[in-house]
């Protein structure tokens, strides 16, 4: 359930409340089965370290998470992936460098300004003297469709749909059709859904495929870039949301593809706003030497411990809770996901161990492609996780 449409749709006082009930699983003991379980566990091991590994989280909730650790007694340092991320970024610029730094985060991440007024802070405690811009692109889709949200990407659909939420032509995140040839969307397999069998003549057309939101939105950025007229160049982009990183092939071949692209004129459209070889950056990698770095000073490394017995949960729709609407895939409602309110208390979610039942093979894929050593971690906590649920049963039994 990716946070970042919560402050789009007005619910900012929702998300921190879920991001405060994130921290509260992760210091607790408690956890279930599975999704039908109606037993709460209490034997996980409590955290010594808590890694807001989100950027919208991060933006908006690392200081009432702070201020909630604090509220418990405890001294569990917080880390955050946006800090990380900027150093990270900076790194890469000489000090006295100018250069154009874009941040394609979520939309709640972009509105935050979070990364934005970071870049700011850190760049003049740092003692940066280059001219350096900060050009922010709210992806709207692109984690949605990473996680198969319905509302945004739905590999069963052949024509579009009334309950879409991304870009389109008539809405306000507008896909224009002047630009057509720069987003060169891939419309195979019904990777667009057009009403039409002609793209040119489509009065509707809807996203349905991650590469091609990456599209639109690269595109977008860079045209932000263009009309702004500076004179600087586009170096980095600042990954800002932890699904992103999945599509870096993707957003390599899509930037080298701005960077030739010729317009009507025969001109090199983009070349004078950017690098050939912009640097990504994944916060992720700051954010790990950040928390090494501190397990290390702290002396908080388990010599006895091993990798092998990693944990790996999930929030998935509590069937038991009646005020629930979910679909029949097991998801919220888009309508009641941001209908709810702040301060209505309940357990709209049961936390239960990463399986096959609630995670779908295809994002199990992009694990095993891409991370295999942590995807065969999460192989070894759902094997281990079954057998001691059928004990449990059958001591029940």
């Amino acid at each position: 359930m990716p946070y970042g449409n919560y402050s789009k749709e007005n619910k900012v006082d929702l998300l921190k409340e879920h991001i405060i009930k994130d921290a509260q699983f992760l210091m607790s003991n408690k956890y279930y089965s599975d999704a039908n379980d109606a037993t709460v566990n209490i034997d996980k091991q409590p955290v010594k370290v808590l890694v807001i590994a989100c950027n919208t989280a991060t933006a908006y909730g690392k200081d009432y998470i702070e201020e909630f650790v604090k509220k418990t007694n405890s001294n569990i340092k917080v880390i955050g992936v946006i800090d990380a991320g900027v150093r990270g970024t900076l790194n890469s610029i000489k000090k006295d460098e100018d250069a154009i730094i874009g941040v394609l985060a979520t939309a709640g991440t972009v509105a935050s300004k979070g990364y934005h007024n970071t870049i700011v802070k850190f760049k003049n405690e740092l003692g940066y003297t280059g001219n350096i811009e900060v050009f922010s692109q709210g992806g709207i889709g692109i984690a949605e469709a990473v996680d198969e949200d319905p509302n945004y990407f739905d590999k069963t659909l052949k024509k579009p749909r009334k309950d879409y939420k991304g870009p389109d032509l008539d809405g306000d995140v507008k896909i224009d059709k002047t630009l057509f040839d720069i987003y060169n969307f891939d419309f195979e397999n019904s990777k667009m859904l057009c009403d039409t069998e002609k793209a040119d003549d489509c009065s509707i057309l809807q996203i349905n495929d991650a590469q091609n939101y990456v599209r639109y939105h690269l595109v977008t950025l860079m045209e932000q870039i263009r009309q702004s007229k500076t004179t600087n160049k586009l170096k980095s982009i600042i990954l800002g949301c932890t699904h992103y990183p999945y599509l870096t092939d993707e957003i390599s071949v899509i930037l080298k593809e701005l960077y030739n692209y010729k317009g009507k004129d025969g001109q090199y459209m983009y070349r004078n706003f950017m690098i050939e070889n912009i640097n990504l950056i994944d916060p992720a990698v700051d954010t790990a030497r950040e928390l090494h770095e501190y397990l290390k000073e702290e002396t908080l490394f388990n010599p006895n411990g091993t990798m092998k017995d990693s944990e790996f949960y999930i929030s998935v729709a509590n069937k038991d809770n009646a005020n629930n609407k979910i679909d029949e895939q097991g998801r919220f409602i888009y309508d009641y996901k941001y209908g709810r309110n702040a301060n209505e208390i309940q357990e709209y979610v049961k936390v239960v161990p990463f399986s096959r039942n609630n995670i779908s093979d295809d994002i199990l894929t992009r694990f095993q492609e891409q991370i295999p050593y942590v995807y065969q971690l999460m192989q070894n906590f759902s094997q281990k996780n079954s057998k001691t649920k059928n004990i449990k049963q059958e001591d029940k039994i």
